[in-house]
């Protein structure tokens, strides 16, 4: 593969820097970097203790002795002198740094100015729009691609949703159901993200309504994300409780970006579950978990129950997988769809953003800039990249 610069783009040290490396999931990036970078890519790894760097790459070069020479980047996320020079010194910054809202606008606003490509692993609603207001008008201007939610959030349910539009007619209203199964376990960063996400609800609504105001609408089209309510899903044969994730803005954003979305597109997103009190035993810990999010004490003692950086060990994770069934219609044709793979949250998501980060950096995209979601960015180049690096798109049923 031919490496594909962007016109007007300045000359770079590096293809892809991944900041964050010595996280949970950040480690196992680097791994996933340092078996399947392709021949001549320029990374490196970048964090704020170089202690933990130089661990990790002595890590990676017992198992791929070429990363013995990677090279370390000291950079905090605070920092704006530095961190400004680690994204002009990369084509695309990928960072596993969260919760976000805490630690990542800093790398946002870098890469807006300096034109650079930027990748994280955010499921953070508040933290997405908040970058959109403050960065999307000037990386447009400087051509930077911000593409958020890399990971379990949000590229099944967006390169899914995009996979099963295309196997619809075009030009006609369409409707597309989303069903998510897992086994997995989740890390003490996971964790610290989605309950830093549920605790700020007034935070969380302020930034959706700055952003209404700033975000132009759709001329001639509907585009729609609702929360749909719980039920029996005859099509899949579970019950199906909603998922107030980032996944149905996203799929939403995606198909206000795109016309193959038709004229009148509604996206709904759920949780898939086969027995009724397994369903509403999940309701119940949600609701809870959700109000004691709201208290600070008991959102940090939930906090701490599972530290940052912790996570399942390579055992659990392989034996953990996922599924996302979707349930499209319109123009009088059904479509039923599946994604899957092995360990979303980290083997799988590690896959994503490692994968998003090389083609962004390797792969001719269309020319579009500002904050995009991973259909509108890369769409079938990631696409292609996904299946070839294990994650299944297939189409199960069509009528």
């Amino acid at each position: 593969m031919n490496e594909h610069v962007r016109h007007g783009s300045p000359p770079r040290t590096y293809d892809v820097v991944l900041f964050g490396a010595t996280g949970f999931v950040g480690a196992l990036t680097a791994e996933y970097l340092a078996e399947h970078a392709p021949a001549g890519l320029r990374w490196a790894l970048a964090g704020r203790d170089p202690g933990k760097l130089e661990r990790l790459r002595e890590r990676l070069a017992a198992l791929h002795p070429a990363c013995a020479d990677l090279p370390l980047l000291r950079a905090d996320a605070a920092d704006t002198a530095a961190v400004r020079e680690l994204a002009a010194a990369t084509r695309v910054l990928a960072t596993t740094v969260g919760p976000y809202v805490w630690y990542g606008a800093e790398l946002v606003a870098a890469c807006a100015e300096e034109g650079t490509d930027y990748v994280d692993l955010t499921g953070e609603p508040e933290f997405v729009d908040r970058m959109y207001v403050a960065h999307d008008a000037r990386a447009r201007e400087t051509g930077a691609r911000l593409v958020h939610a890399c990971g379990f959030d949000s590229v099944p349910a967006d390169l899914g949703a995009y996979f099963t539009v295309s196997r619809l007619p075009a030009g006609v209203p369409l409707r597309v159901d989303g069903f998510v199964r897992s086994n997995a376990l989740f890390s003490g960063g996971t964790l610290a993200s989605a309950l830093t996400a549920i605790g700020r609800g007034p935070q969380t609504l302020a930034a959706a309504h700055a952003r209404r105001l700033h975000e132009p609408r759709v001329p001639g089209r509907r585009v729609r994300g609702p929360v749909g309510p719980p039920r029996f899903s005859r099509e899949t044969g579970t019950w199906a409780l909603p998922l107030p994730t980032l996944d149905p803005a996203v799929v939403a954003r995606s198909a206000a970006a795109l016309d193959r979305y038709g004229p009148d597109f509604r996206y709904r997103h759920y949780a898939s579950v086969r027995r009724l009190p397994v369903a509403l035993g999940g309701t119940a810990a949600m609701g809870v978990t959700a109000a004691l999010a709201q208290v600070p004490a008991a959102r940090r003692w939930l906090m701490a129950r599972w530290e940052p950086g912790s996570g399942p060990d390579a055992e659990r994770r392989a034996r953990s997988w996922f599924t996302l069934r979707f349930v499209g219609e319109g123009g009088g044709r059904r479509v039923f769809t599946e994604v899957s793979g092995g360990d979303p949250g980290y083997g799988e998501t590690a896959k994503m953003l490692a994968e998003s980060a090389l083609c962004l950096a390797r792969d001719a995209l269309p020319e579009r800039a500002g904050q995009l979601t991973t259909a509108v960015a890369m769409g079938d180049a990631l696409l292609d990249r996904l299946r070839k690096a294990g994650l299944r798109f297939r189409v199960a049923d069509a009528r």
